[in-house]
């Protein structure tokens, strides 16, 4: 079977032309994209959080699945990355851009929890982990990619990915499932309030 991606977001030929233009190289993968679209399309009035924005290739994938109710928010340490998906995207009122450090943003936020949260970057993922986790609402979905050796990643990475993951499967207040897919996901269900 084919698992190509058939439907694009409408803004993403700008933000790929874009992205290399810039030389950014760790964008969202077509397969993990449109697992997002889908992801976010399943919340209707969904509170869906993005840690990584990047140039705004996940956050296009996000807002085509989102409906007009649901509204995303997406958090990126480089502000020239940003600036694309600013200037890209900028004018959907369903998202909100955070520029700064996502560690800090993860420890400073007081807001109400996320339907989603997607992770593609180190905070939320290899640190502040418990704090992103703490923000997923009960039966709400985290996400997180690039679990598979990827180029450029540091010495060592691969131990530091089978640590997570581990760590991941042990937490009893969610249900994790692993994929070999696209770039190597994890998806993990927050157990529902009992």
């Amino acid at each position: 079977m084919d698992d190509t991606p058939r439907r694009f977001p409408a803004a993403l030929p700008a933000l790929r032309a874009r992205t290399r233009a810039a030389g950014f190289i760790m964008s969202c993968e077509d397969r993990t994209g449109s697992l997002l679209t889908v992801l976010a399309g399943a919340r209707p009035e969904g509170r869906i959080l993005e840690l990584g924005t990047g140039t705004g290739e996940g956050t296009a994938w996000l807002l085509d699945g989102m409906s007009a109710a649901a509204r995303l928010v997406t958090v990126e340490l480089e502000p020239a990355h940003q600036a694309v998906a600013r200037e890209e995207l900028g004018s959907d009122e369903r998202v909100t851009f955070v520029q700064g450090d996502g560690g800090a943003w993860l420890e400073e936020y007081d807001g109400a929890p996320f339907d989603l949260v997607f992770a593609d970057t180190w905070p939320g993922k290899f640190t502040h982990l418990d704090r992103a986790l703490d923000l997923v609402a009960p039966g709400g979905t985290y996400l997180i990619d690039d679990l598979d050796p990827q180029p450029g990643w540091p010495e060592g990475h691969g131990a530091s990915v089978e640590r997570l993951l581990g760590e991941l499967e042990e937490r009893k207040d969610f249900r994790c499932v692993r994929l070999a897919w696209a770039s190597g996901l994890l998806m993990a269900v927050r157990s529902p309030v009992d």
